[in-house]
């Protein structure tokens, strides 16, 4: 196995209301559309959460976040590192607030990952998306210096492993919109109608 996807779910949502992976749109949880992205990639899927609570039902692979980090790398640290343990040297990493990414994403960033990169990352309209990212297992060697030194931005590691940047166009509409508040899912959910 070379490639692990993982599907970040562990943000806490406050700002729509809590449950982020659970509210709805278009009919099925954020999560749902999430795992769809996630499993067109043909690799194997971890769900990776910050409390079991958040994925109830989820009958797949689930991966707690890293205790005593904040944030995203939480969950990446946790998916770097049950991907070494299945060994994997790729991580696919989606956030589960990302509903419309487009479908050549894994493909895209793979060709940019040189041998040289630890890492390729999604971008749109000039904006860097780390958290839809493919990184090598070795950052996690990294991820683990920068965290204990309290440093705990996933693009000052993107930066720090070497990082390839892939541009998606905007020109129909942003693939990487991100569900954050109640406004931005109403938003969404006015894009699909």
């Amino acid at each position: 196995m070379s490639l692990v996807v993982a599907v970040l779910a562990g943000g806490a949502g406050r700002r729509i209301g809590g449950d982020k992976p659970r509210h709805l749109l278009g009919g099925a949880r954020l999560l749902d559309h999430a795992l769809a992205t996630a499993r067109a990639s043909a690799a194997p899927v971890i769900l990776v959460v910050r409390d079991p609570e958040q994925v109830e039902g989820f009958a797949g692979t689930v991966v707690l976040d890293a205790p005593g980090i904040a944030g995203p790398l939480a969950g990446l640290l946790s998916a770097l590192a049950w991907a070494v343990d299945a060994g994997a040297d790729r991580v696919l990493t989606l956030p589960c607030d990302m509903p419309f990414l487009p479908g050549d994403l894994n493909l895209r960033l793979d060709l940019a990952l040189t041998k040289d990169l630890g890492v390729a990352v999604a971008a749109s309209g000039g904006q860097l998306h780390p958290v839809c990212a493919l990184w090598r297992t070795t950052a996690v060697r990294t991820l683990v210096q920068r965290a204990g030194e309290g440093r705990l931005s996933l693009r000052g590691l993107s930066e720090a492993v070497g990082c390839a940047v892939v541009e998606w166009p905007i020109d129909e509409g942003d693939p990487f919109i991100n569900i954050n508040t109640a406004e931005d899912l109403a938003a969404a959910q006015a894009a699909l109608t």
